[in-house]
């Protein structure tokens, strides 16, 4: 054997041995590069409950979930305890990956900020009782009024960054379109890279980046680590951007955003990318939440077939 031999030998040896099992890597199957997830939005309209909400998304084939923090307080105030709703969780085979919250920790009122810290800590020791690591963090409480110094915004991310150490529940920057502030990628980036925290994570969504003018492309820009969950929907065509709502999205794929360009670029091979669902239609409300619930499901796949 020649030098060239005996060193293509080693490596392809050294090379199976890293493998599990000693398995080739022909054999070796990549991870699915998304993780399908229905944010409770979807079912928002139903008033089914928190638990009930739970079994539907598993029924229905979902293995992650996005709650809202009030259903879960709601369950809660009636008689449940964190205990059961872990033990619901888990028997139901679901993740809850993130969780909706309205703590105004961006405010520029310093005693509603205070109530704000103390809010987000006890929803955020709520959600590690459940086994929740995730909490969105939008610009409740500044939509309208005065720009905000974006420094002094970092700031006050960094605080409940920090405050995420203790609980375990990291709180991810949400973009949403159509506020004052947070409402662009450039914004939220810059507010990201200044806190200066490890933890920090924003959270996008395809209606609110079309909304605030940022486009899907936009997404290119963000850096892979800082996105482990990402809001799915569409819009139509028939609204310019500006006067769309809530109300206006839909299902992934019924509308006109160029979701197969948006998922490439989402892709990250170092780890699954969170999709949830999450619209807030009237039409779907009417529908059976069951329906629902699978349409969801379905139309999440179809979206991110062929991406691997």
């Amino acid at each position: 054997m020649n030098r060239r031999q005996v060193l293509t030998g080693l490596s392809a040896a050294a090379g199976a041995a890293a493998l599990p099992g000693g398995a080739s890597a022909e054999n070796i199957k990549p991870a699915a590069p998304f993780t399908y997830c229905l944010n409770m939005s979807t079912l928002r309209g139903h008033k089914l409950g928190f638990m009930k909400e739970i079994e539907v998304a598993s029924k229905a084939g979902f293995r992650s979930v996005e709650i809202w923090i009030n259903s879960l307080e709601d369950y809660l105030k009636n008689g449940g305890t964190l205990a059961e709703a872990r033990r619901h969780l888990n028997d139901h085979g679901v993740t809850a990956e993130d969780a909706i919250g309205f703590a105004q920790w961006i405010v520029d009122d310093n005693a509603v900020r205070a109530k704000a810290l103390d809010q987000l800590k006890r929803e955020s020791e709520m959600l590690a009782g459940i086994g929740c690591k995730r909490i969105a963090a939008p610009a409740m409480g500044a939509t309208k009024g005065e720009y905000l110094d974006l420094r002094q915004v970092a700031e006050r991310y960094r605080t409940i960054l920090e405050l995420g150490d203790q609980t375990g529940v990291v709180p991810h920057l949400e973009l949403w379109g159509f506020s004052k502030n947070l409402s662009t990628v450039g914004e939220i980036l810059f507010v990201a890279a200044q806190s200066g925290h490890p933890s920090a994570r924003v959270l996008m969504d395809v209606y609110h980046l079309h909304r605030g003018g940022s486009g899907l492309d936009s997404v290119n820009l963000v850096g892979k680590p800082l996105i482990e969950i990402f809001h799915m929907n569409d819009y139509p065509s028939t609204i310019p951007a500006e006067k769309l709502t809530d109300a206006d999205r839909v299902y992934p794929g019924d509308g006109v955003a160029p979701l197969g360009k948006l998922l490439k670029s989402l892709r990250n091979p170092d780890r699954p990318v969170i999709l949830s669902l999450e619209v807030f239609n009237p039409a779907y409300y009417a529908q059976d939440a069951m329906v629902v619930a699978k349409t969801s499901l379905a139309k999440l796949k179809k979206a991110s077939e062929g991406i691997s």
